[in-house]
C-alpha cells in the first residue's frame, strides 16, 4: 500500500506530528484500518520525546464523517463494544488522556465518531462552513466513544442535550460560541493555523505543557479542591526541572530558551 492510498497518513514537520485521515471517497469514515492505524501511531509518537505536538486532521476538505455503517455488523457479534478494533477499543479514552497536545483541525463533516475525536482532542480549530453532529439517535444507536460525555463538559447540558437527542448537525460558529470549538478560521486554513498553533506549543518547554495538561484535565475529574492539590504537585516538579532553570536564565540573558523536556 502506498502513503496516498494508506488510510491514515503521517507527516511531520520539526516537533510537530500531522496524522490525516485519508479515506476520501468514503468521507473518511472511521473502520478498523484507521482505527488500528491511529492507535499505532499515537503509541509510537507517545514513545517519541522529540515529538512536542500533534494535529488531526482529514483528507479532502473533510475531517470524518463517523463510524463505517458496514462495521455495525462486527460491533454486533463482538458484544456490549467490546474489545474490537473495529468499535476504536481504546481509542478515544487514550486519545483524552494522551500526554502531549493535541489539536484536532476541522474542515467539513465532524459526525458522529468523528466529532467524538475532535471532542476528545486538547481543543479544535474549524473551518466556517464545517458542521458538528453526533446523529447516532437517527440510526438506532447512541455515541460510544464519549460524545455523551465530553459533549456535557464541552457544552454544558442544555445545548450538549440538544445536540444528542436530535441528532441534528450544529454550525462552526454554533459550536463556536457553546465552547465546542476554539477558533474559527476560513474554510481551508483549519490545518495551517493548526500547524502555527501547534508549532508555537513545541516551542514551549515539553515538560511544562504535558505537565499543565495533566493538571488541567484534572478540573473534568475531580472536585477542586482535589485538582488544586494535583496542580500544586505538578507545579513542584516544574519549578525544580531544568527546563525551569533554562526558561529563567533565557529570561534573564533574553535570549530564546532551548528547552529539553528534562
Amino acid at each position: 500500500m502506498t502513503t496516498a492510498q494508506a488510510p491514515l497518513r503521517s507527516s511531520r514537520d520539526g516537533h510537530v506530528v500531522v496524522l490525516e485521515i485519508n479515506r476520501p471517497a468514503a468521507r473518511n469514515s472511521l473502520n478498523e484500518a484507521v482505527l488500528t492505524a491511529l492507535n499505532s501511531e499515537l503509541h509510537a509518537i507517545r514513545n517519541d520525546d522529540s515529538v512536542r505536538a500533534v494535529i488531526l486532521t482529514g483528507a479532502q476538505g473533510t475531517f470524518c464523517a463517523g463510524a463505517d455503517i458496514t462495521a455495525f455488523d462486527a460491533i454486533r457479534n463482538d458484544g456490549l463494544l467490546g474489545n474490537r478494533a473495529a468499535t476504536g477499543g481504546a481509542i478515544w479514552a487514550k486519545l483524552g488522556r494522551f500526554p502531549k497536545p493535541v489539536i484536532a483541525a476541522v474542515e467539513g463533516l465532524a459526525l458522529g465518531g468523528g466529532c467524538e475525536l475532535a471532542l476528545a482532542c486538547d481543543f479544535v480549530i474549524a473551518g466556517e462552513s464545517a458542521k458538528f453532529g453526533v446523529p447516532e439517535v437517527k440510526l438506532g444507536v447512541i455515541p460510544g466513544g464519549g460524545g455523551t460525555q465530553r459533549l456535557i463538559h464541552a457544552a454544558g447540558k442544555p445545548k450538549a442535550m440538544a445536540m444528542l437527542l436530535t441528532g441534528e448537525l450544529r454550525s462552526a460558529e454554533w459550536a463556536y460560541h457553546a465552547g465546542i470549538i476554539a477558533e474559527i478560521v476560513p474554510d481551508g486554513d483549519a490545518l495551517a493555523v493548526a500547524t502555527a498553533m501547534a508549532t508555537r506549543i513545541a516551542a514551549n518547554s515539553p515538560l511544562a505543557v504535558a505537565l499543565v495538561k495533566d493538571a488541567a484535565v484534572q478540573a473534568l475529574e475531580t472536585s477542586l479542591a482535589q485538582g488544586l492539590e494535583h496542580e500544586k504537585r505538578n507545579f513542584h516538579v516544574a519549578i525544580h526541572s531544568a527546563d525551569s532553570r533554562e526558561g529563567q536564565a533565557a529570561f534573564l540573558a533574553k535570549r530564546a530558551p532551548e528547552f529539553t523536556g528534562k
